[in-house]
């Protein structure tokens, strides 16, 4: 009984294979008979499958290959139905197969002639917007037309991809040659735009089931993007601002900022008026060009290591120009230069929401040298593991891992910039009471230690106000000369900081350290002349009041 059933089974079996074999077999003839009309269609229209006009190819690659399939619909969904079933799945996947094939067959040279049209007459980016626009018109006519015939397997992926991959590779064989020689960093960044916003944001998001067979292969020609990208960035970091050479007009300051202020008295910013930029120190104006167009474009980790990268040679540049400025010009300017584009740079980088902060990692091979004369000496050896001169250790390098931040880095440069044009300016007008100060101190010091040494006495043991340099007739001259110089020279750099530095605020805040500075030296010849010498003497001498000098340095601001 048991031999029956099996042998019964077996025979049931066998029938059912002949009949999904005969099943799978008249789908493809079918199939075939569909591909065979559209060609004679084609061949009627007058053209070739390749020369197609979009109307024909529209009307007969799609509408009379539905209809000339239409006796397959009844039977595809039948299969659909049982498709639970092991042997009915792998028809259905066969069916599939057979479909797919079919309809390259039938349209791929289309596909290939249409994007092979496109570089002939298109930039990168015009080229990448057409071929996606085709293909997703392609990809959605296709899904359009393999539901009809599959309805319930439309949301599996993978049944089109046999269909789907090889039509995108056409777009991804086209792009990819002009792609890796592109070099216009706009043109690329256009490209992620198209790509990750336009096509896969907006058009795949929006049409999930019928365009996802086109993801793939839009997401590698995006990852192609970002890797060009991120090279041609490197590239224009390195050739256009780390190893800039400027022009004689690069350098032309103060006078590039006084035609400017002619030109354009009442602006204040850059934002104002875009010619400002033209004032700015190149390697400035394309470091933040750069960083603006690869701040959307590229993943933040990548755009971080660039920002740094850029932000660093960047503010080295607009140094090594300072220093040029100031050898052209004066140490003045060139100071001023360094913070006024130190500040821009600081302002500009501020809204990108990274780290500027970067971990590099080398290999150190220093213990190497020294390891390898004491195996030669006999005072190691390469077979004890148990030592730290053992082969293992000798022969492997230390990883030495360093932080930089150049936006700390960034800030340290522009704090010690402005506290050198503090001390400039302190110097320039006030110096000379700089130094009474400190040889009058000098003096006084002397009489209260009783110094041993003779000829030091001599020297000293006099009151300051009897000294040679601090007699009243040399401490009203020094008087005059610091009064000439916050009447005259203060002005002069008060004027040239209002040329730099457009910002009200910013030229209080770094005018008011000077000020203090001024007030302070004042204040202590103030000490001394009080201490040191007699009523009539202040009289003759006659300093301003801390009072009156403050409103004269508060209306030079």
């Amino acid at each position: 009984m048991n031999a029956f059933r099996m042998l019964k089974t077996t025979r049931s079996t066998q029938r059912q294979s002949r009949a999904l074999g005969m099943i799978r077999s008249h789908v493809l003839s079918v199939l075939k008979g569909a591909s065979a009309q559209v060609h004679a269609a084609i061949r009627g229209s007058g053209g070739s499958k390749a020369s197609v006009s979009e109307g024909v190819e529209t009307s007969v690659i799609y509408v009379r290959f539905k209809a000339a399939a239409g006796e397959l619909k009844p039977v595809l969904e039948e299969i659909e139905k049982r498709a639970v079933r092991k042997e009915y799945a792998q028809v259905l996947a066969e069916c599939h197969k057979l479909y797919c094939e079919q309809r390259l067959s039938l349209i791929k040279s289309i596909v290939h002639q249409r994007i092979s049209e496109f570089p002939k007459k298109e930039e990168l980016p015009s080229l990448t917007r057409s071929g996606c626009a085709y293909l997703v018109q392609v990809c959605l006519h296709e899904h359009q037309l393999f539901v009809h015939f599959f309805p319930s397997s439309s949301e599996d992926v993978s049944s089109l991809s046999p269909l789907i991959d090889p039509l995108s590779t056409y777009l991804y064989d086209t792009l990819r040659p002009k792609l890796i020689h592109e070099a216009n960093l706009d043109f690329l960044c256009e490209l992620v735009d198209i790509l990750k916003v336009k096509v896969l944001g907006e058009q795949l998001s929006a049409r999930s089931d019928s365009l996802a067979g086109l993801r793939p292969t839009l997401e590698r020609i995006l990852a192609d993007v970002h890797e060009r990208l991120t090279f041609r960035a490197r590239t224009h970091i390195r050739d256009e601002i780390a190893n800039y050479i400027p022009f004689d007009d690069d350098l032309d300051y103060p006078a590039k900022l006084e035609r400017s202020a002619e030109t354009e008295p009442a602006t204040t910013s850059a934002d104002e008026n875009p010619d400002l930029f033209k004032t700015w120190y190149p390697p400035l104006e394309k470091t933040l060009s750069c960083l603006s167009k690869l701040y959307r474009c590229l993943e933040p980790a990548v755009f971080t290591g660039l920002a740094q990268e850029a932000v660093e040679v960047c503010a080295t540049s607009i140094q090594k120009a300072s220093k040029l400025i100031a050898k052209r010009s004066s140490t003045t300017d060139g100071q001023l230069f360094l913070i006024k584009h130190l500040l821009i740079l600081r302002e500009k980088i501020a809204p990108f929401d990274i780290e500027f902060s970067v971990t590099h990692k080398e290999l150190d091979f220093s213990h190497l040298l020294e390891n390898v004369r004491r195996l030669l000496r006999g005072q190691a050896s390469l077979f004890d593991w148990t030592r730290s001169t053992s082969l293992a250790r000798t022969l492997s390098p230390r990883v030495l891992e360093s932080q930089l931040d150049a936006k700390k880095e960034l800030e340290r440069n522009l704090k010690t910039t402005c506290e050198e044009f503090i001390m400039l300016v302190t110097k320039l007008v006030v110096d000379p009471m700089l130094s009474f100060v400190t040889k009058v101190t000098a003096v006084k010091g002397a009489l209260s230690s009783g110094s041993q040494d003779r000829k030091l006495d001599s020297a000293l043991a006099k009151p300051p106000r009897t000294q040679a340099f601090a007699t009243p007739d040399k401490v009203i001259e020094l008087v005059q000369k610091v009064g000439d110089a916050i009447q005259k020279e203060l002005p002069v750099v008060l004027t040239k900081m209002k040329l730099y530095l457009q910002n009200p605020s910013t030229r209080t805040i770094l005018f008011k350290p000077i000020k203090t500075n001024i007030l302070e030296a004042h204040s202590q010849v103030h000490a001394l002349l009080k201490s040191e010498y007699t009523a009539e003497d202040l009289q003759i001498i006659n300093l301003k009041s801390i009072q009156d000098l403050q409103s004269q340095l508060d209306s030079l601001l």
